[in-house]
């Protein structure tokens, strides 16, 4: 691994966006939720994904200085046509007015269709959970996985987040695929030349898939098989409720915004899909003195953290705490990358004639 100081690498990410032509603004937000995803320990969602992006805005796929068409509006619900923006940026808008009508109204949701890849969901279900609201989040992706009992892709890896504040700026923040793992998950073990254990993917024929190139092949291509649902194969292990709750998002995201839903969201051989989001931040005080209800939040954590471990293992944990406590390393001793990652950011750097950050980057 390298360690790159954040500021340095979100700024070496915005000036690849600025490069290829996306607006300042756009390229800053953009590279600080991809690299946010790295500080993490995401790293299925972070800077590796740079080149991919750059694809799609060489062929214009994706787009930037785009203003969104308005499809529908009220006074706390918004319907967005994206025209292909970059779906990083326009999210962080796109939450960020979802809370100014929730500060108003005491509760926001947006819903847009015709979007790009908007990095981790856990990012803007936060942003509401550090305004004192409950925030969600929620993506359709490209047709990767597979329904209980079929062989054929037909939902995205349509990740789920929820985030709830606590005191002193801690949180329960659940960020989740609906799949077993995401696409992000078997892309890294592609790049370090791992096979893929049982209970994660099906090959074409509907069993177990180990090698994880010819998965991330056949995906793309559609020829069959994918990512099995949250749960595994079968009703066994309750498969079935992964299956529902990515068709749930598909709902949400597609179908409330008139987006593209199921085996029709495909990626293409340069780039992510056309995708659907759905935002929404609901304001504590409806219920409860916010003070009150983040005490209640900070006990419960506290609670699940005291919990004694099972044997083998160190501690326990709530959703977000491992991002929490990588972020903060991550501040101190820079964000993580592989070697390959950042010898592909720096090649990509290259080629658009910027010089790459030139920072030590010891191996710890």
């Amino acid at each position: 691994m390298v360690y790159i100081p954040r500021s340095d690498l979100e700024k070496l990410c915005a000036d690849i966006f600025i490069a290829l032509g996306i607006p300042r603004e756009e390229a800053f937000d953009s590279a600080g939720i991809l690299v946010a995803a790295d500080a993490r320990g995401i790293r299925s969602h972070g800077v590796a994904r740079i080149k991919r992006y750059a694809d799609g805005i060489r062929a214009n796929l994706i787009k930037g200085n785009i203003k969104p068409t308005v499809v529908r509006e009220t006074p706390v619900s918004l319907v967005l046509d994206a025209e292909g923006a970059m779906g990083l940026s326009l999210s962080k808008k796109s939450m960020e007015r979802v809370i100014a009508m929730a500060k108003e109204h005491g509760v926001g949701f947006c819903a847009i269709r015709n979007s790009n890849h908007f990095g981790i969901a856990g990012y803007y279900a936060e942003m509401a959970a550090r305004q004192d609201m409950i925030g969600i989040a929620m993506t359709n992706t490209a047709a990767l996985g597979v329904p209980t009992f079929a062989r054929e892709a037909m939902f995205g890896t349509n990740p789920i987040a929820f985030a709830a504040p606590g005191l002193e700026g801690n949180m329960f923040s659940l960020d989740m695929a609906t799949t077993a793992v995401t696409r992000g998950k078997i892309e890294v073990m592609a790049r370090e030349g791992k096979t893929l254990p049982p209970g994660w993917a099906v090959g074409t024929k509907g069993l177990s898939a180990a090698d994880p190139v010819k998965l991330l092949d056949d995906m793309l291509f559609q020829r069959g098989g994918g990512l099995l649902p949250l749960g595994g194969a079968g009703e066994s292990l309750s498969g079935y409720k992964g299956y529902g709750l990515a068709v749930m998002v598909d709902i949400l995201t597609a179908v409330c915004s008139g987006g593209v839903f199921g085996g029709s969201v495909k990626d293409s051989g340069i780039t992510s899909a056309r995708v659907c989001h759905f935002f929404m931040a609901l304001r504590i005080d409806l219920f409860r003195d916010p003070t009150e209800f983040k005490q209640d939040i900070s006990r419960m954590l506290d609670e699940l953290t005291a919990l004694k471990p099972a044997e083998g293992a160190d501690r326990v944990y709530y959703a977000g705490l491992k991002e929490q406590e990588a972020e903060a390393r991550s501040e101190k001793e820079g964000v993580p990358l592989t070697d390959g990652v950042w010898k592909t950011l720096k090649e990509t750097a290259e080629s658009l004639g910027l010089k790459p950050i030139d920072v030590p980057v010891p191996h710890l």
